[in-house]
């Protein structure tokens, strides 16, 4: 794909996941005005070679070694063969590369929070789908973005919403007269499940999520609600409100995104398909608007559209969540890496569905939530974290 002086240079981290093929679904939509410029992934070589032929990066990582020696064998048959950097640090090199004018951080979990920092600090417009990086870093990233005069825009299908029902401000300043924000979620496909069942269910249930195409480790987020109370910590950051502030609402239809309510009564709502194309085709466009590949809605076909609580019995891992944002510090970096490690293990077979919360909760229990101010400190605390997780799911299943 070829690029233009006028089109924007794009870096896309995570290109072979769910946000990452829709990233590069709507740039093949809007040639004109997107290019590739990089391409990361950790080990899916076929694909990542497809997307090398069809959008011709100059650079490509692969942080598995393993991986990147088959595609450098591979490749070397491709009329036009991209740069290949191994390992993590290409990532971070990549997402500061001064061609690049904005930066898909789309690589889930913690593995996402360097290359996250390097585009924020090398002042990029960062298109932000790692919530766990924001969850883990917090105050620390929105201040870099500040100092590097870096742009923050959400992909999240939730705080996208949000962004929007605050009329687009720039690196989400709180709009005066904001009374609460309210995300929505699906309820997964363990809404209706009785509770005595839930310890049955399997990896691949808990992955079968009733409306959005997702990767399995937020699959599993989104069975047990920890992906709602992620969110919920990174709309506290983003917006700079208070945990008060931020509501949530089972939804089932995933129609309406999230509603911003203002202090006068007024409520502005989000609406459109559960589709990631649209949040990812308004970021990369904003404060334009593009084409999504995604069709509005006709709402005579929408009719029935359903919000109450969500069961904190069924879910407690979305009332941990705002318990840790309360508490502050390490606490939020600390259930995020004990999550991470839980959920792989239930992915793996080796724990059952409930037990994903109890660990989780017990880790976080378990820690001192300190304070950390510098990334080594958030590094540190992370590592930790999954060692304790680690003990004691080897205590469960011995």
């Amino acid at each position: 794909m070829q690029n233009n002086n006028q089109s924007k240079g794009i870096a896309i981290l995570g290109s072979t996941g769910s946000v990452g093929r829709s990233t590069l679904d709507v740039i093949e939509r809007n040639s004109d005005k997107f290019h590739v410029v990089a391409l990361g992934a950790r080990q899916s070589v076929d694909e990542l070679l497809e997307q090398t032929k069809k959008f011709l990066p100059s650079y490509v990582v692969l942080t598995d070694e393993i991986a990147a020696k088959e595609f450098k064998q591979k490749a070397s048959q491709l009329d036009s063969q991209p740069e290949l950097i191994v390992g993590s640090e290409g990532l971070v090199a990549i997402a500061s590369l001064p061609e690049v004018n904005c930066v898909m951080a789309a690589i889930v979990g913690a593995a996402g929070l360097l290359s996250t920092l390097a585009a924020t600090k090398a002042g990029k417009t960062l298109l932000l789908a790692n919530k766990e990086a924001l969850v883990m870093s917090g105050e620390i990233l929105i201040a870099l973005a500040e100092q590097n005069h870096a742009t923050l825009l959400p992909i999240d299908s939730e705080h996208n919403a949000v962004f929007q029902c605050m009329q687009n401000l720039a690196n989400m300043q709180v709009k005066a007269g904001v009374k609460q924000v309210t995300l929505t979620a699906s309820g997964g496909p363990f809404l209706h499940t009785p509770l005595s069942e839930l310890a049955q269910m399997s990896p691949d249930q808990a992955c079968d999520h009733p409306k959005w195409k997702m990767g399995r480790k937020i699959s599993v987020d989104s069975a047990t609600m920890m992906n709602k109370g992620l969110e919920v910590i990174e709309a506290c950051v983003l917006f700079s409100i208070d945990v008060s502030m931020v509501n949530v609402v089972i939804h089932p239809q995933s129609i309406v995104h999230a509603m911003v309510t203002y202090q006068d009564g007024s409520m502005l709502a989000h609406m459109g398909f559960p589709d990631m194309r649209v949040p990812i085709a308004h970021a990369m466009a904003w404060p334009g608007r593009i084409d999504s590949g995604v069709n509005g809605l006709d709402m005579t076909k929408h009719s029935g559209l359903e919000f109450f609580e969500p069961d904190l019995q069924r879910f407690p891992c979305l009332k941990l969540a705002v318990e840790v944002q309360k508490t502050g510090g390490a606490c939020p970096a600390i259930m995020n890496a004990a999550n991470e490690v839980v959920v792989e293990s239930f992915l793996e077979g080796k724990i059952k569905f409930p037990e994903i919360y109890n660990v989780v909760a017990d880790v976080v229990e378990k820690l001192e939530p300190v304070a950390v101010d510098s990334v080594e400190a958030i590094l540190e605390i992370d590592q930790y974290a999954r060692q304790t997780a680690t003990q004691k799911i080897l205590e469960l299943t011995n």
